[in-house]
């Protein structure tokens, strides 16, 4: 076969595994309840289950396998434990989306920022092709959605307050540390699980995606990014409890 029919062999399958995992994530998330609840479920499964053939690939002893499949657990218990959170409420969709969103405006502008602007390496021992052109532009995705959504879904969401311009625009500086912090996260989760291949001596995760790889290689920066989230939502339930405060909002 010639390397054109390959290629074009290779995008067709990698489209349409493309579409059945969103035709399949997104009708978990619009379902919701224990649809959405088995969908992260197995994903989560499936991941740990690509971590633990990788911790195999590089781990030189029962001790390292052990604290590297506890450090797994935890890593992806925590990021799966706050996709379900997200999704608790009736702007549980949108939230959910809204961090789902974020992840991929990361990709797609680190993607052509780099390839456009190209420039020094972050980490080329790592992972080559992952430029400071390429960070910043997932900065500039991430940030975009992230206003988006303050600008519009504010008007319905009672976490950002009232339909107010005034309201709203206090909120563009969330916008642009929380696109910062974003991309930086969901960057160096992806530059960890790279490193992870690299040591155990694998292109991919796995090769449960045709076309794509593993989940792991698709959910990595999602992870990360999730995973922040939950240690943050985790301090300050704990601050809270800590102070004496209530978990539950006031009563207006």
């Amino acid at each position: 076969m010639a390397d054109g029919e390959a290629k074009k062999s290779d995008l067709g399958t990698r489209t349409v595994s493309a579409l059945v995992m969103v035709a399949v994530a997104g009708s978990a998330l619009l379902l919701g309840g224990g649809f959405w609840a088995l969908f992260v479920a197995a994903v989560a499964t499936g991941v740990y289950w690509e971590w633990s053939g990788l911790v195999r690939g590089f781990a030189r002893s029962t001790g390292q396998r052990l604290a590297w499949m506890a450090l797994g657990f935890l890593y992806i218990a925590v990021a799966a434990t706050t996709l379900l959170a997200l999704r608790m409420d009736d702007f549980g969709i949108s939230r959910t989306l809204l961090v789902v969103l974020v992840v991929i405006a990361i990709d797609v502008g680190a993607y052509f920022s780099g390839r456009t602007f190209g420039g020094p390496k972050i980490a080329p021992r790592i992972s080559p092709s992952k430029t400071w052109a390429g960070l910043l532009g997932g900065m500039a995705g991430a940030t975009l959605i992230i206003a988006a959504y303050v600008y519009w879904l504010s008007c319905y969401d009672p976490a950002f307050g009232h339909c107010e311009l005034e309201t709203m625009t206090r909120h563009l500086p969330l916008a642009l540390g929380a696109g910062a912090l974003a991309a930086v996260v969901a960057q160096a989760g992806d530059f960890f699980e790279s490193w992870m291949k690299r040591r155990a001596g694998v292109k991919d995760s796995s090769g449960l995606i045709p076309g794509h790889g593993g989940l792991f290689d698709r959910v990595d920066g999602l992870l990360a990014v999730n995973f922040v989230i939950g240690l943050f939502a985790l301090a300050v339930i704990l601050g809270r409890l800590t102070s004496g405060g209530s978990l539950l909002p006031s009563p207006a």
